[in-house]
C-alpha cells in the first residue's frame, strides 16, 4: 500500500512537471513568435505611416493611391498574422501578457474579409472622403474664397454679425458633408459587411466599443452623461438669454434652442471664442490670451517650444530632433492642398514621431498644440512596450492625457509664470469668471462629445438609415445640445460629414471619455501634491511628482485593461477607483453651477428645452418636394405635348 502511494506520489509530481514544462515551453515558443511578429509590425506599419502622411500633407490621387495600397499591405499583415497565431492554444499559455497580446492578433477587425477589393474599396472611400473635406472652397464670388482653415473658421471664430456667420456656416457645410453623402453610405454598407463575415461583432459600432474592454460600456457613458446634464442645461440657459440679448429674441425658437451657427465654433461643440459676449463680470477677468500672445511676439515654434517646456517641468521628456525637422507644424506655402485637421503622428520606428497642424497664434491653437504634444509624450512613454501595448488604456485615455495639462496650464497662476497674464484675477467674481471661461470649452462639449457616436452606432446598426442622415443627426442635436439648425436642413444636405472625424472614421465617444477621465486624474495629482484648495486653480507645473504618477500610468500603453492604469493615477486619494466618475468634473465646476442657478432663476430663465422635436422649419421633407417637383414636370409635359400638336 505505502508503495503504490508512494508511486501515485512520484506519478503525480511527474504529471505536474510535465505540464510545467508543457506550459513553458508554450510560453516560450509564444514569446519567440511574437519578438518576430513586433519587428514584423513595427515595418508594416511604418510604411503604412510614412504613406498615409504623404497623402495627408499633400493630397494627391498619386498620394492616395499609395496609401491605399499600404493599407491593403497592412490589413494582409494582419489577416495572415492572425491565421498564425490562431495555432496557439491560448488556455496553455499561463503568462497573461503573452494571452493578451496574442487576443489582440487575433481580433482583426475588417482586415480579416476575404475579399480584398471590398478592403480597398473600403480605404479608397475613407481617402475620398478626407480629401473632399480637406479641400472643400467655399465661394462667396469667384474671387472671394475661403476653405475652413483659416478663412472660415475666422469668421466663425470672430464675427458677431448674425448673416455672415450663417452664410460661413452654410457655405461650409454646402461644399464639404453634402459632397460625400452616397460615399459615406456605401462605406458604412461595406464596413458592417466586412465586420459582420467574421461573426464575432453585430457591426462596425459594437466593433469599436469592444476598444473599452467593459460590457457595460454604453451604458455607462449615457450613466455619466445623465449626470452631468443639470450643469450642462445651466449654462446653456445663461449662455441662451445672454445671447438673446445681443442677437434679438426673433432669432431663437420659441421651443428653447440656441441657433447652431452663433457659438463662435463651426459646429458649436465649444464655445469659448464668444467668451468676450458672454462674460459674466466684464472687466474682472483675463484679458484675451491671442491678444496677449500677439502683443509679445509669439510665433508658431515658440508655442510649441511653451508646450514643451511645460512637459519637461514635470519630468517628462522634450522632443526628439526629428519632431522639430518632419513635423508640418504651419499650412505650406506652396499652395498644396492638405489635411489641416491636428493630429500626432507615431511612426512606429522608435524614433520618428510628429505633429501636423496648421498652427495659428490663437488661444484655441495654443492649446491645441499642448493637446497635441501631449499625444506624443504617451507615445514617448510606452515607446518600451511591445508593439501591441503602444496604445492608450483605451482610446479616451489618449485624448485625456493630451487635455490634463491644459486643467494646468490655463490657470491664471500658470499663465502669470510664464509671463503671458500680468494680475491675477481676485475674489468671486473673478474666479467665476474663469471658472465660466472652462465651462464654455469643458462644459458645452460634453452633449457634442456624447451625441456624435450615438448617432454612428445607430448607423451601424441600421437604425438610421441613408434616407434619414441628416433628420436623425439634427434630432441628437436639437435634443442633446438644445441648439437647432439657422436654416432649415434636408436630406439633400449631410450636415454630419462637415465635421471632420465623420469623413475621417475617427471614433468619437473617446473625447467624452477623456473629457470625464481628465478631471479625475487632474484631482488626483492635485491631492497628490498637496494642491486641495480650489481645484480649479491647481497647477502641476514643475510638480515632478505629479509627473512620476502620470508617468507610471503612461508607460503601461495598453498592457492592462484600462480600470488598472486608472487605478494607478487614483491609487492614495479620496477619489480612488477604477472606473469613470462624473463628481471630479462636478466638484472641478460646484461653485459656477451655483452660481448659475441662482442668476438663471433672478432672470426667470427656465433651463431646457424641447429634446423631443427639433423646432418646427428646421427640416424640409425633400420626398414631398420631390414629389412636387415630379407631378409639376409630368403637367409640364403634357402641355407641351399638346403645343406640339396644336402647333
Amino acid at each position: 500500500m505505502a508503495f503504490s502511494l508512494h508511486v501515485a506520489h512520484i506519478c503525480v509530481v511527474m504529471f505536474c512537471v510535465m505540464t510545467i514544462t508543457v506550459q513553458q515551453t508554450v510560453n516560450d515558443e509564444v514569446r519567440t513568435y511574437l519578438d518576430g511578429y513586433n519587428e514584423r509590425a513595427e515595418a508594416v506599419a511604418n510604411q503604412y505611416s510614412l504613406a498615409s502622411w504623404a497623402y495627408y500633407t499633400n493630397l494627391t490621387d498619386y498620394n492616395r493611391d499609395k496609401m491605399t495600397e499600404r493599407s491593403l499591405v497592412s490589413s494582409d499583415f494582419s489577416k495572415n498574422e492572425s491565421e498564425i497565431a490562431a495555432v496557439f492554444d491560448l488556455n496553455a499559455i499561463t503568462d497573461e501578457s503573452l494571452k493578451r497580446q496574442i487576443n489582440k492578433i487575433l481580433d482583426v477587425g475588417i482586415s480579416g474579409y476575404e475579399d480584398k477589393e471590398v478592403i480597398k474599396r473600403i480605404n479608397t472611400l475613407e481617402a475620398d472622403m478626407t480629401g473632399i473635406y480637406s479641400g472643400a472652397t467655399w465661394c462667396k464670388t469667384p474671387d472671394d474664397c475661403k476653405q475652413l482653415e483659416p478663412g472660415l473658421t475666422d469668421i466663425i471664430t470672430n464675427s458677431r454679425d448674425y448673416d455672415e456667420l450663417l452664410e460661413a456656416w452654410k457655405g461650409w457645410r454646402d461644399v464639404s458633408g453634402a459632397k460625400m453623402k452616397d460615399k459615406y453610405a456605401e462605406f458604412v454598407q461595406l464596413m458592417n459587411k466586412a465586420i459582420k463575415a467574421g461573426g464575432k461583432y453585430a457591426d462596425m459600432g459594437a466593433y469599436y466599443r469592444s476598444w473599452y474592454e467593459q460590457d457595460d460600456f454604453e451604458e455607462d457613458v449615457k450613466r455619466l452623461f445623465d449626470e452631468l446634464s443639470p450643469l450642462y442645461d445651466q449654462l446653456h440657459a445663461y449662455v441662451r438669454r445672454k445671447l438673446r440679448t445681443i442677437y434679438g429674441s426673433d432669432k431663437f425658437p420659441s421651443e428653447g434652442h440656441i441657433p447652431a451657427h452663433i457659438f463662435g465654433n463651426m459646429w458649436a461643440q465649444q464655445w469659448g471664442n464668444i467668451y468676450d459676449i458672454l462674460e459674466p463680470f466684464p472687466g474682472q477677468g483675463r484679458e484675451s490670451l491671442t491678444n496677449l500672445m500677439k502683443a509679445q511676439n509669439y510665433n508658431v515654434t515658440y508655442m510649441y517650444e511653451v508646450a514643451e517646456e511645460f512637459f519637461m517641468s514635470i519630468g517628462m521628456k522634450p522632443m526628439p530632433e526629428s519632431f522639430w525637422r518632419l513635423s508640418m507644424l504651419e499650412k505650406p506655402e506652396d499652395g498644396r492642398n492638405v489635411v489641416c485637421h491636428a493630429s500626432a503622428w507615431d511612426f512606429n520606428n522608435g524614433t520618428d514621431f510628429r505633429i501636423k497642424q496648421c498652427t495659428e497664434v490663437t488661444e484655441d491653437q495654443l492649446i491645441t498644440v499642448h493637446h497635441e504634444m501631449g499625444h506624443v509624450q504617451y507615445y514617448l512613454e510606452y515607446l518600451d512596450q511591445p508593439y501591441l501595448f503602444r496604445r492608450g488604456a483605451n482610446p479616451g485615455f489618449h485624448e485625456g492625457v493630451a487635455d490634463i495639462v491644459s486643467l494646468s496650464f490655463q490657470t491664471p497662476e500658470h499663465l502669470q509664470k510664464i509671463g503671458l497674464l500680468e494680475n491675477l484675477p481676485n475674489g468671486t467674481e473673478g474666479d467665476i469668471n474663469f471658472l465660466f471661461q472652462m465651462a464654455l470649452d469643458k462644459i458645452a462639449f460634453l452633449p457634442f462629445g456624447y451625441l456624435i457616436d450615438q448617432w454612428r452606432w445607430s448607423v451601424y446598426r441600421e437604425e438610421t438609415k441613408k434616407e434619414n442622415f441628416n433628420r436623425d443627426w439634427w434630432q441628437l442635436r436639437c435634443r442633446y445640445q438644445g441648439i437647432s439648425p439657422p436654416v432649415a436642413r434636408s436630406e439633400n444636405d449631410f450636415d454630419p460629414g462637415a465635421k471632420y472625424h465623420i469623413p475621417g472614421n475617427t471614433p468619437y465617444i473617446r473625447y467624452f471619455v477623456s473629457f470625464v477621465a481628465q478631471f479625475q486624474w487632474h484631482k488626483a495629482l492635485c491631492e497628490l501634491i498637496g494642491q486641495t484648495d480650489r481645484l480649479h486653480r491647481c497647477d502641476i507645473y514643475n510638480s515632478t511628482v505629479a509627473g512620476q504618477r502620470l508617468q507610471e500610468m503612461l508607460r503601461m500603453g495598453s498592457s492592462q485593461r484600462w480600470g488598472k492604469a486608472m487605478e494607478t493615477i487614483t491609487r492614495n486619494t479620496n477619489g480612488y477607483t477604477s472606473r469613470l466618475s462624473a463628481q471630479p468634473i462636478l466638484d472641478y465646476f460646484r461653485p459656477l453651477q451655483e452660481w448659475l442657478e441662482e442668476e438663471n432663476t433672478k432672470a426667470g430663465e427656465k433651463t431646457g428645452w424641447d429634446k423631443t422635436n427639433c423646432p418646427k422649419g428646421s427640416f424640409v421633407d425633400i420626398s414631398s418636394a420631390t414629389a412636387v417637383s415630379s407631378s409639376v414636370a409630368v403637367l409640364m409635359s403634357i402641355v407641351i405635348h399638346i403645343s406640339v400638336l396644336l402647333f
